[in-house]
Order: structure tokens, then sequence, then C-alpha cells
């Protein structure tokens, strides 16, 4: 592979590893930050905050809290990717991977597929800011200087 500063192989486990470990990240940071809403607005708690299309709305306090919940759990994902993904040309994938997985299962949930606008719009700008953020922080990760001696710095 000349031209090519680092060498790396197809590996389908870690693939799946991955994928794995970023829908876990949506999930429990998705799950956490609409529970500590509920706890602090008093609402009630449940899966249909999660999945169903109807809760992500802009009428009340309540729906705008669950739409405040996806974007700070976007930030959570990025970092998610920042840490387990760790290359910025994946981030695009993984990012549009965690929330197609998201639509299957919310489609699953419904028994309808999403029709709703502000749903469609959340998911979008989510994916955007997942990978955006994640891009960002991995390619800070891979712009640092690599030290080409072993042996202690000279200051000239």
């Amino acid at each position: 592979m000349a031209g090519h500063f680092r060498y790396s192989v197809w590996d389908p486990f870690l693939i799946i590893a991955q994928m794995i470990t970023m829908q876990c990240i949506f999930y429990s940071c998705l799950g956490l930050c609409i529970f500590l809403v509920n706890v602090i607005s008093g609402d009630n708690h449940s899966l249909d905050q999660i999945y169903l299309y109807q809760e992500i709305h802009v009428k009340d306090i309540h729906g705008r809290c669950i739409i405040g919940s996806f974007l700070i759990n976007s930030l959570f994902c990025s970092v998610g990717l920042w840490y387990f993904v760790q290359k910025t040309k994946q981030c695009l994938d993984f990012s549009a991977t965690v929330h197609l997985f998201h639509l299957i299962v919310c489609w699953i949930y419904n028994s309808s597929f999403p029709n709703s606008v502000s749903w469609w719009l959340l998911n979008i700008v989510c994916v955007s800011i997942t990978c955006v953020c994640g891009e960002f922080l991995c390619m800070r990760t891979e712009m640092k200087a690599i030290p080409l001696t072993l042996g202690p710095k000279a200051d000239l």
C-alpha cells in the first residue's frame, strides 16, 4: 500500500463491535437525558418518549425538552465516535448507521413508517451534529504531531 500512512485491514468483528457500542451509547445517553428531563419536570417515564413519533413536537415544553435531549445526545454520540471509532472518514457512516437503526426500531415500535416532519428534521439535524462534531474531534486527534525521535527533545 504505497502512499498510505496507515495500513488498515477490513475487520468485520471490529466494525460490528463499534456499531453495537455506538448504538448502546446512543440509547443509554438518550435514556439518561430523557430521564433527567422527566425528573426535573415531573413527567411520566415511558419508552414512548424515545420511540413514539408524536412525542417530538414544539407545541409544549415537554416536546421541546425531548428535542433538547436528542440534540444533547448527539454531542454524547460524537464523543463516542471520537473515543471508539477514532477515524474521521468513518464518522458519517457510523452516525448515519446509528440513526438508521433508530429508524428501524421506531418503525417496528409504531407499526408505521414515520410521517412526522418534526421527527425527520430532528433526526437529520442529529445526524449532522453527531457527524460534524465527531469528525472535528477525530480530526484534532489525527492531526497531532507525530514524534520522530524516541530520545529527549532538544530545543534549538
